[in-house]
């Protein structure tokens, strides 16, 4: 694929992200490919219910009934502040410029090793995918590198040309699973079982151990905030585009997995994930839809995982973007193209993602037990803490701006998002092995990151606030305390 080198031209310097680019369903197709859920689904789903039992498919339902009312005081706070920044933003305004600028921080570095370390995941995909249905044996790190390019030209084309084949791959993956469903349900008609809604089921040790699997499918739809500068009537859309992608994420991952359970009977399920985990989907798929269903998923798989990256790295372009228009990164972050997209900071980003992917092929490292335990899953804790801050924000944004209009529930969701996140991390922080599988010194490490990220941000802030007040000053995109009173800020 050549990159058209108009996509690299500066205009303006200054850098501007494209006005009005997206419409409600591009910004969904974002944030759901950022979720890969059919890889999330054939990859994880499957260790739910072996660990969680029956009722697995119950913690997607629950991740996406929380997550909707941690949406609604989000939302309210992102009608009520114009600057594009997400949670850098929103937890400035709240909790003060220090803290705003650590969470700035840990965004970043959040969503570069979701980002990274999941090349591990496409390249070992990619991988079995070519040696399956072409017959051809090509290393990981390889296939990994290309794709990283790949995602690097077509983010450089602009966020609306990346929404488009996010929806075209996303219609075909759900398209898979319907085909999957109907055949499901047409050959098992009569022998359908209800045990995954079962009490005795969900409240089980077991289903508090996989409750992060639910959470963790759902990263990235808090993203839909960061368009909201490239959006047209952004204070309709980006609520739509967000209620729209939990709601979907949420029925997707229940329905199919439940379904899928039905496939081999609850009895039985788990005893046929024992036997081999990474292929329980597509013995499914071979045994109801047949041969030309497993090959399709095969690449519908690896399109899905490759869809989440670009949406991923058009959401690290973004906090790159916020945080250089402050002065806290270099002002080449800032630099746009034709196209209105933040070139620069992406061939950056690419590059890192390359160097390490690179690096941990060469060295001979396994790319799912070591490039994706250790680089992604500091980013899962990151994004979760940032969710928990982002609710306490919300909270004292609220005290603070009693003027402001909003519906009476906006402050009990807010409020109730914040013990849930607060329960959720602790949850995650006790059960880490499960989702890590690693060693108590390695699972150390990984819980590290976040407050040291956190740290490093408090102390920056700090130092720019003794000797760079004019950059303290724009943390967070101006005047913290300047909100905009208006109708459209109810929720």
């Amino acid at each position: 694929m050549t990159l058209d080198s108009t996509l690299l031209d500066e205009a303006p310097p200054t850098g501007k992200l494209k006005k009005a680019a997206l419409g409600t369903w591009g910004v969904v197709f974002l944030v759901v490919s950022a979720a890969a859920p059919l890889s999330v689904l054939a990859g994880i789903g499957p260790l739910a219910v072996l660990i969680g039992g029956v009722s697995a498919p119950v913690v997607y339902a629950i991740a996406g009934i929380v997550l909707a009312v941690f949406a609604i005081g989000f939302l309210y706070m992102a009608r009520n502040l114009k600057p594009m920044g997400g949670f850098y933003t929103y937890i400035s305004v709240g909790l003060g410029k220090v803290v705003g600028l650590a969470a700035g921080f840990l965004a970043w570095v959040s969503y570069n090793l979701l980002q990274i370390g999941l090349w591990g995941l496409f390249g070992v995909m990619a991988q079995g995918m070519f040696a399956t249905v072409f017959g051809i044996d090509i290393s990981w790190w390889i296939l990994a590198v290309v794709g990283a390019v790949l995602v690097f030209a077509l983010a450089a084309a602009g966020v609306d040309v990346g929404a488009k084949v996010l929806g075209v791959l996303l219609v075909l993956e759900t398209a898979l699973l319907v085909v999957l469903a109907v055949a499901i349900l047409s050959q098992r008609a009569g022998q359908l079982e209800f045990g995954t809604f079962a009490p005795e089921n969900i409240f089980t040790p077991s289903m508090f151990a996989v409750l992060g699997f639910g959470f963790a499918a759902f990263m990235g739809f808090e993203s839909t905030v960061l368009y909201r500068s490239e959006t047209r009537n952004p204070d309709r859309a980006i609520p739509r585009a967000t209620y729209i992608a939990v709601a979907f994420l949420a029925i997707f991952y229940t329905g199919t997995l439940w379904l899928v359970i039905q496939a081999f009977g609850d009895s039985q399920v788990q005893g046929v994930i024992a036997e081999d985990p990474a292929a329980f989907f597509f013995t499914a798929m071979g045994a109801y839809v047949g041969d030309w269903g497993v090959s399709v998923m095969f690449v519908l798989i690896v399109s899905s995982i490759f869809a989440g990256q670009l949406a991923f790295h058009n959401a690290i372009n973004r906090y790159s973007f916020a945080l250089s228009r402050d002065g806290i990164l270099p002002a080449l972050f800032n630099r746009t193209n034709r196209t209105g997209a933040p070139w620069l900071a992406g061939l950056i980003q690419t590059v890192v993602a390359i160097a390490v992917v690179i690096a941990f092929g060469v060295a001979g490292l396994d790319p799912l037990t070591q490039l994706v335990i250790l680089i992604n899953s500091p980013g899962v804790y990151g994004i979760i803490t940032l969710q928990l801050l982002a609710s306490v924000s919300v909270v004292v944004f609220i005290m603070r701006n009693p003027q402001l209009a909003r519906r009476w529930y906006v402050l009990p969701a807010a409020i109730f998002s914040l013990v849930a996140m607060a329960g959720l991390l602790a949850v995650l922080v006790i059960t880490i092995e499960y989702l890590t599988a690693a060693g108590p010194a390695i699972n150390a490490v990984i819980l590290a990151v976040v407050p040291v990220v956190l740290i490093a941000g408090a102390v920056y802030a700090v130092v720019l606030r003794s000797r760079r007040p004019e950059i303290f000053a724009r943390i967070g995109g101006g005047d913290p305390e300047r909100v905009e009173a208006e109708p459209a800020a109810a929720l």
